[in-house]
This record gives structure tokens, C-alpha cells and sequence, in this order.
């Protein structure tokens, strides 16, 4: 029997989501956790085949959930499954460890296709990011390639925070990081970007998220 552990916060998404598991899936446990403390305790009381995890999350730490739960369960298949931007997230969270990156504007087929596919397979991503990797592959470095793509995880933390309106000092507080490393990260990102404000952070990305949508 299979043995899935759903990670969700939203009572209502997670019903949803079990329901279309249990229909898709015979016979299968489904275990849910709804903060990430919850997400440690089922991952060590029970052998995992598959975690769908929404990253946000209570007490949710990002890239570092994939690595911490691994050190519980490590062969277990991970199918990060949010409303995270795929074209800026996806490759970096597979680079971390995930086996899969599932959108949640996704259709109901197309999430019963990225489940069977972690089992049939081990992995998932969608067209979308297969692109990408083949783009990454085929093209050496231009002016022209997307910079989201080499910002560092901590980099990116950075930046969707800064994009959500939050200041120095609170993510700070929520990264366990000094401001002056904060204020460090927020410099390599205008770097990377090529931008001085945010205003202009805010538009490079918006460029790049609808550049990589045409794909």
C-alpha cells in the first residue's frame, strides 16, 4: 500500500487534493500535515513512498525543508506542490533536492499526471520547465538569458520577500540572518538583475516571469 504524506494549511485544498489522491491511487494511506512541525512528525512515524509539500507553510523554512526532511527519510520522492511562481522557483527547488514541481493552477489532470509519474518515474516537472532545462542545455551565456535562473536559494528567499513588501530587519528575523547579511543579499540580487531599486527589481521580474510564460 502506498503511503503519501499531503503538506497543505488550507483545510479546504488539502480535503480537495486527498479525495483526488484516493481517487487516483488503490490502495493508498494518505497522511496530512499542515505546519512543518506537524510535516517532521508524520515524516518520522511513518515510512514515506511520497511527500507533496506546499512550501508555505507555518513555520515553513523553504529550501531547508527538503534537506531536513531527508535526513529522516532519505530516499523518499518530494512533489513540491504550490502557488510559488514555477518559471522562478521549479529549477531551484529541484536543485535542492525535490523530485518534482507541481503548480497549483494546475488542472485535476495534470496533477494526476505529476503523481503517477513520481511513482512511475520518480520525478516530475511540467512542459513548462522542461523547456527551461533544454534552453539552460542548448544555450551558452548571452545577454539575453534569464538571470532569476543564478541567484543562489538564500538569494531567492531574499528576493520574494523583498517582493512581498518586507523590510531588512523582518527578514532578518524570519531568515535568522544579520541585516548586514540581508542588506548583503539584497546587493547581489541588484547585481545580478542589473537594477538599483526595487521598483526596478520588481520590474525585471515581472519581464522575466512573462518572458519565461511564452516559452
Amino acid at each position: 500500500m502506498k503511503q503519501i504524506l499531503l503538506v497543505e494549511d488550507h483545510a479546504i485544498v488539502r480535503l480537495a487534493t486527498k479525495f483526488l489522491i484516493m481517487d487516483l491511487l488503490h490502495p493508498v494511506n494518505v497522511y496530512e500535515a499542515g505546519t512543518f512541525g506537524e510535516t517532521l512528525a508524520q515524516v518520522a512515524a511513518h515510512h514515506l513512498d511520497l511527500i507533496i509539500l506546499d512550501i508555505s507553510i507555518p513555520d515553513g523554512e523553504g529550501f531547508n525543508m527538503i534537506p531536513k526532511i531527508r535526513e529522516v527519510q532519505p530516499k523518499v520522492l518530494i512533489l513540491v506542490f504550490t502557488s510559488l511562481e514555477e518559471q522562478i522557483y521549479a529549477l531551484h527547488y529541484i536543485k535542492a533536492g525535490a523530485n518534482g514541481f507541481l503548480s497549483k493552477n494546475s488542472s485535476q489532470n495534470e496533477i494526476k499526471r505529476a503523481v503517477l509519474s513520481m511513482f512511475e518515474s520518480g520525478n516530475y516537472i511540467s512542459a513548462a520547465v522542461q523547456q527551461q532545462l533544454l534552453r539552460n542545455t542548448l544555450e551558452s551565456k548571452t545577454d539575453g538569458e534569464n538571470p532569476l535562473e543564478h541567484l543562489s536559494q538564500r538569494e531567492l528567499e531574499v528576493m520574494d520577500m523583498l517582493l512581498d513588501g518586507f523590510w531588512t530587519k523582518e527578514i532578518a528575523i524570519y531568515l535568522n540572518l544579520t541585516e548586514s547579511s540581508v542588506s548583503t543579499y539584497k546587493a547581489r540580487i541588484f547585481d545580478k538583475l542589473h537594477v538599483s531599486t526595487l521598483i526596478g527589481m520588481f520590474k525585471k521580474v515581472q519581464f522575466y516571469k512573462g518572458q519565461n510564460a511564452d516559452v
